[in-house]
């Protein structure tokens, strides 16, 4: 039976390196198709106000999964935008799951000077629909010398428990939760108790505890040593673009937004819009590809997920990149050049 994927090209270099991705997909000849929502962006909301119309929302619920560019314009002055768009999707079907893996495709990509610690190969497990970013708390007295402003930290047992369950489940060798508990008492007790549960039910799978501050320093020190992080959604932010850019930098990040009990995904490159070079043709393509290598996996093509990494891989090895890897491609030949790697085998 087809799968069908919603395309929100979204904004800045989201179109481009989208139409590699989706070019890239076409060469392997999958039962894909592809539901373009190319209106979706800065444009339509500075002209409507409306950052993703429930017409177009209910048409991406309706299809299989959601390949997703870029957001932001430096036109839009405030959140609603990107929250109307990206944060929706994310809340409104309930993609609780962001997974985000790090994984060292060439070591000349590495900051670490220590060749003994480059090989980073893990996956950060961040909730995705609770913490700082649920848009709960206000201001009192805006605008004046007394302004006082509140954001809810919000951890529920039942969202805490299912994001273990899910870290543990995509362990290969242990998980390591990351928080803030000796500071932040009450979350930290939900996510103490949450983690001991899920630990107790997995005792075949290595569990570790680290503070967040204690967790990039480790990252920086060795960031081999870990498999699986799970933590919130703040910490998740952060730690998981740190551990991009141990892994050779944003252009490179995949990323997926996932319900794994519908199974519908969310799957998105993470460096955003780049609104300094949009149009210039010279955004990297490869996290747009390595998401949509991680959408495939999800709705049961690992075998081409796979090819997908090994070709981006070939394309890294050969030098054949854009300027933020140190290459000289634009976008639309460094994209051609992982289709050719890919039609080599």
């Amino acid at each position: 039976m087809p799968k069908t994927v919603s395309v929100i090209p979204g904004d800045g270099i989201g179109p481009e390196v989208t139409r590699e991705a989706l070019e890239t997909l076409e060469t392997l000849g999958l039962d894909l198709r592809f539901d373009v929502l190319d209106h979706v962006n800065a444009d339509t909301y500075l002209r409507t106000g409306v950052s993703l119309s429930d017409e177009d929302f209910e048409r991406v619920k309706a299809n299989d999964a959601v390949l997703f560019g870029a957001i932001g314009d430096p036109r839009v002055t405030t959140s609603d935008y990107g929250r109307g768009v990206l944060l929706r999707l994310r809340f409104d079907l309930d993609l609780f799951v962001n997974h985000r893996p790090a994984t060292l495709l060439h070591e000349d990509l590495s900051p670490l000077r220590d060749e003994r610690t480059r090989a980073i190969d893990c996956v950060i497990v961040r909730e995705n629909t609770e913490g700082l970013y649920t848009d709960i708390g206000g201001v009192l007295r805006g605008d004046t010398e007394h302004e006082t402003a509140m954001d809810v930290d919000v951890s529920t047992y039942m969202g805490v428990s299912r994001i273990m369950e899910y870290a543990y489940s995509i362990a290969r060798r242990g998980v390591c939760m990351v928080d803030k508990s000796n500071a932040v008492r009450h979350g930290g007790r939900v996510w103490q108790r949450a983690f001991k549960e899920a630990a107790a039910r997995n005792p075949g799978i290595r569990s570790t505890h680290l503070y967040v501050d204690a967790a990039a320093m480790r990252f920086v020190s060795d960031p081999s040593e870990f498999d699986v992080i799970v933590t919130n959604n703040s910490y998740g932010d952060i730690l998981s673009d740190l551990a991009a850019m141990l892994a050779g930098g944003l252009g490179n990040a995949a990323s997926a937004n996932i319900n794994p009990v519908t199974g519908f995904g969310l799957y998105e490159p993470v460096h955003g819009s780049a609104p300094d070079i949009a149009g210039q043709g010279i955004g990297n393509p490869f996290g747009a590809i390595l998401s949509s290598a991680l959408m495939l996996e999800h709705l049961g093509w690992p075998h081409e997920a796979d090819a997908l990494r090994r070709a981006v891989g070939t394309a890294i090895a050969l030098g054949q990149v854009t300027p933020d890897l140190g290459g000289s491609l634009g976008t639309k030949e460094a994209g051609e050049a992982v289709r050719s790697a890919l039609a080599a085998g």
